[in-house]
């Protein structure tokens, strides 16, 4: 098995202990604070992890470049800004099909990956990415009156283009982590994603701190409040990023984030055996054909 098959599965299993942690400190703070302490409270545990491999292992550092740089910058606006306009889809009465769209990031990536990057992902690869964003879609609108004819028609809805953009702005996102990541040119992957990482989350806390201070700065104090909960948040999504940079300087963006879709088959096994909820018929096939997608990524591979 090729090793960034087993780090992505690691990567969004620990991706949904970092959701399910900002779903509980949304309650406790606003948006902006839920969203900052996958970055201010992951930029320590980014920190360890190269000092880790540069002290312990004896890795050397990769020189920086204008290149990485330019990436890396770009990656971490990209990812903070369709993280803003995903959140921003639960103003919308019909947001559904929204998330759906936003959901086809593995696909976005895909042609973003061989726009910048030169990377033409094969049939296989397309196949299988394409088997699992309507997986993924269908879930997303498994609990409302949506068709697939309506979804396909309301296309230019203001919802649905705002679930467009977050989707494009992610595989913008992910692309340029993975030439960011290549950029470094050494020592090894788990070095590259490390120093990767370890800028971005400081660049994206740096960032966010400004924009609290400016907008809202007693949302400072409910973060500071709920320190404990925020620090495992930042630790499991330091640790889920290390994974999804990691990966991505392994293999193709569009391929580690078609497999990552397998994050949605966690989160319904958590559904059905720790909140014992029920599915529906959509959900189910939804969870079949990410299964198939999967299934198909991996045998291509």
């Amino acid at each position: 098995m090729e090793l960034w098959i087993p780090i992505t599965i690691a990567a969004a299993f620990l991706q949904n202990l970092r959701s399910a942690a900002q779903k509980h400190l949304k309650s406790v703070m606003g948006t902006t604070g839920a969203t900052f302490v996958r970055f201010g409270f992951g930029v320590p545990f980014a920190l360890a992890f190269l000092a880790a491999l540069h002290w312990l292992l004896d890795y050397p550092l990769p020189a920086l470049n204008a290149r990485f740089l330019g990436w890396a910058v770009l990656g971490g606006v990209c990812q903070i800004t369709a993280t803003f306009l995903l959140i921003h889809l639960f103003s919308f009465r019909n947001f559904a099909v929204g998330t759906a769209y936003s959901r086809t990031e593995p696909a976005q990536a895909a042609l973003f990956g061989l726009a910048f990057l030169g990377e033409a992902p094969s049939p296989g690869v397309l196949v299988a990415i394409a088997i699992s964003v309507l997986g993924v879609m269908l879930i997303s609108v498994a609990h409302v009156a949506v068709g697939l004819r309506s979804m396909v028609t309301s296309t230019f809805s203001r919802t649905a283009l705002v679930g467009l953009a977050s989707g494009t702005i992610f595989g913008v996102s992910a692309v340029s982590y993975r030439a960011a990541s290549l950029s470094l040119g050494g020592p090894n992957f788990a070095m590259q994603a490390a120093v990767t990482l370890a800028f971005v989350i400081t660049f994206q806390t740096l960032v966010m701190l400004a924009w609290m201070a400016w907008k809202d700065r007693s949302e400072m104090l409910r973060v500071a409040r709920a320190w404990k909960l925020s620090l495992f948040t930042g630790f499991v999504g330091a640790t889920a990023s290390f994974g999804w940079f990691a990966a991505m300087t392994l293999q193709q963006a569009a391929a580690v984030k078609a497999l990552a879709q397998i994050e949605m088959l966690f989160t319904f096994a958590a559904t059905i055996f720790f909140f014992k909820e029920r599915i529906n018929r959509l959900e189910v096939a939804g969870c079949a054909l990410i299964v198939g997608g999967i299934l198909v990524l991996l045998a291509v591979r």
